[in-house]
């Protein structure tokens, strides 16, 4: 590992938390790439004049956060950086593959269902009436990431499986000449239930974020209802805030 850490014992941040966020900042800048080893807290400590558990601290932290892993035999191992999403209207895909993260989607439904009240109300269709389905796990680094959901209405696009597999859903969308405009959007937390926690590889139980987007086209349409779960060790959303005038 050939990277330019140092520390300022002068600041009044504590030692370990400068060196971890360094780490860190590493591990999302692509310095530190998935695969390669940290290497060997002894020799960190010495390098930068600090004392072990202060290295053993600063890399447990990034091993909290699923960036690091300890494999015995390998030693301290990046996993991956977090994604951290911006809150605009962007597809799960573009943002992973922006983040070079190497995305894959498996298909796991792709047929017509009968609208629920929920799906209904926000695509803005009768209840009970035709809506296609569509449930992808979506992964990256072949791991996953989340599980998503969507109610789209009927005949606005071919969704094709392989296609689906293949690109994100809004590519296809703006393929299909339409245009995304707008999105209402909500984000909370919870409990994964047993199913989910299989598909995500986590505990029952363990939090996962959520987010439930219904999306517009540039006539007011909505076209796309989703409803989509993450890892939040894999995944985070950023807000930009401003100071009302």
């Amino acid at each position: 590992m050939s990277l330019d850490l140092h520390v300022d014992r002068s600041s009044p941040v504590p030692l370990y938390f400068q060196l971890s966020q360094q780490l860190e900042a590493a591990i999302e800048h692509g310095s530190l790439t998935p695969g390669s080893l940290l290497g060997n807290e002894i020799e960190l400590a010495a390098r930068l004049g600090l004392s072990r558990p202060t290295v053993r601290q600063a890399i447990q932290s990034l091993v909290d956060k699923g960036l690091l892993v300890r494999r015995r035999g390998v030693g301290t191992q990046v996993v991956h950086s977090q994604v951290k999403r911006p809150l605009e209207l962007s597809s799960l895909y573009d943002d992973l593959e922006a983040a070079g993260q190497r995305p894959a989607t498996k298909v796991l439904v792709n047929t017509v269902v009968p609208a629920s009240a929920e799906v209904a109300a926000a695509l803005g269709v009768p209840e009970g009436g035709d809506v296609h389905r569509i449930e992808r796990l979506r992964l990256a680094h072949g791991e996953p990431m989340a599980y998503l959901i969507n109610h789209l209405p009927p005949g606005l696009l071919d969704l094709d499986t392989a296609q689906l597999e293949a690109t994100g859903l809004y590519r296809l969308m703006r393929s299909a000449g339409i245009t995304l405009h707008s999105a209402r959007q909500s984000i909370g937390a919870r409990g994964a239930t047993a199913a989910e926690a299989e598909r995500l590889a986590e505990d029952e139980g363990a939090p996962l974020l959520t987010m439930q987007r219904t999306t517009f086209d540039d006539t007011g349409r909505a076209v796309e209802f989703g409803d989509h779960t993450y890892r939040p060790t894999r995944y985070s959303f950023e807000f930009q805030l401003l100071v009302r005038p």
